[in-house]
């Protein structure tokens, strides 16, 4: 089969293009930075996925399969879903598990409410925040007139290059945590419930469905049942990090973690803030993959093992929350630990001149 890869390049993209490889099929992965193959099946693209001239080119040809990791607002997908459908037999589209509402303890379902059906927040509904850009591109898909496609909603996925925490990506708790500071964390997040998925345990069912004809006008998620409290997963991360460096982190605590932005954030509010757990039964019956996913102790055991003894690479660090975290804790950064004068200009404002932070609890 001849597939293209859109943004092949994450916790899932990855494991998906050497799936697919290992099964004989050609893939064209477009990719922003250089990357060389040493796959005769694998070719990546220089260019960014959402240039138009660049799809133009690579839509010349017509594939067996798009499999598509991008992100777009909805206008600018609703323009493009066209060129998608018209250039395949199954087009892949990413939706996310955040389309989700609240649904307490109960095992969410696919056929679970959004919240773009049940929300009444007004001020939320005129936004194209992620999860409703993704519910509301489901929906044009959906009205297209279309059945080659197939909707995926993954949760929270890891690698390790990504590890959460929370909201938290990496940069803004594992640095922390390396450069001998204070972790902080809610502890109204904390005492929800979550589950994290390997990138590998959602590529391998990716890849399953790919060419298969029941998975056609389907809409699935893909997580592990297994769920757990993000407090108990801080204590993994933090269990690892002791075994791997011999120093144990600090962990500040906040009861609202509301007062760390000073912009709502509906990641949190819409999400975080919710228990999530999963019925997984519905990819179970459309895979042959079954229920045999990596658990999570384990998958962020070995995750954050690697990358503590990898490369410890650190995509950004946002100084201004940076300061923000060391007001809260007390901690200090070192000026020449900062790259850049608007980086160092911009954590010596926010941690000695500005608090936005008005109130916590630690």
């Amino acid at each position: 089969m001849k597939i293209l890869v859109l943004g092949g390049t994450g916790a899932m993209g990855v494991p998906v293009v050497k799936i697919l490889s290992s099964k004989g099929h050609d893939i064209t992965v477009t990719s922003r930075k250089e990357r060389k193959s040493k796959d005769a099946h694998i070719r990546y693209i220089i260019g960014d996925a959402h240039d138009y001239n660049l799809l133009n080119e690579l839509f010349k040809y017509r594939y067996d399969a798009i499999i598509d990791f991008m992100i777009y607002d909805t206008e600018t997908f609703r323009q493009r879903v066209e060129m998608f459908l018209n250039n395949t037999d199954q087009y892949f589209y990413f939706s996310s598990a955040r389309v989700y509402a609240d649904s307490g303890e109960k095992y969410i379902t696919e056929d679970s409410p959004r919240l773009l059906d049940v929300t009444k927040d007004k001020n939320y509904l005129v936004t194209d925040e992620y999860a409703l850009a993704k519910a509301r591109e489901e929906e044009i898909l959906k009205k297209s007139g279309r059945g080659n496609w197939t909707i995926i909603r993954p949760y929270i996925t890891y690698n390790d290059e990504r590890l959460q925490l929370g909201t938290f990506e990496k940069e803004a708790w594992i640095y922390r945590a390396l450069h001998g500071k204070a972790i902080v964390f809610g502890r109204d997040v904390a005492s929800k419930l979550t589950t994290l998925t390997y990138g590998y345990d959602v590529a391998l069912r990716v890849a399953s469905l790919v060419g298969k004809k029941e998975a056609l006008g389907e809409t699935v998620h893909i997580t592990t049942k297994e769920c757990m409290r993000w407090e108990e997963i801080l204590k993994i991360y933090l269990k690892v990090i002791e075994q791997e460096i011999g120093y144990n982190p600090k962990v500040c605590w906040i009861n609202d973690s509301k007062v760390l932005f000073k912009e709502t954030s509906y990641q949190l509010i819409y999400d975080r803030l919710f228990d999530r757990k999963f019925d997984n039964a519905k990819i179970n019956n459309l895979s042959n993959c079954r229920d045999n996913y990596i658990g999570i102790q384990e998958g962020l055991t070995k995750c954050l093992s690697d990358f503590l003894n990898g490369s410890r690479n650190f995509r950004y660090i946002d100084w201004k929350n940076e300061a923000k975290f060391d007001r809260i804790t007390g901690d200090k950064s070192k000026i020449k630990e900062i790259s850049g004068f608007k980086n160092k200009i911009k954590y010596i404002v926010f941690r000695y001149i500005v608090n936005e932070i008005k109130h916590y609890d630690n």
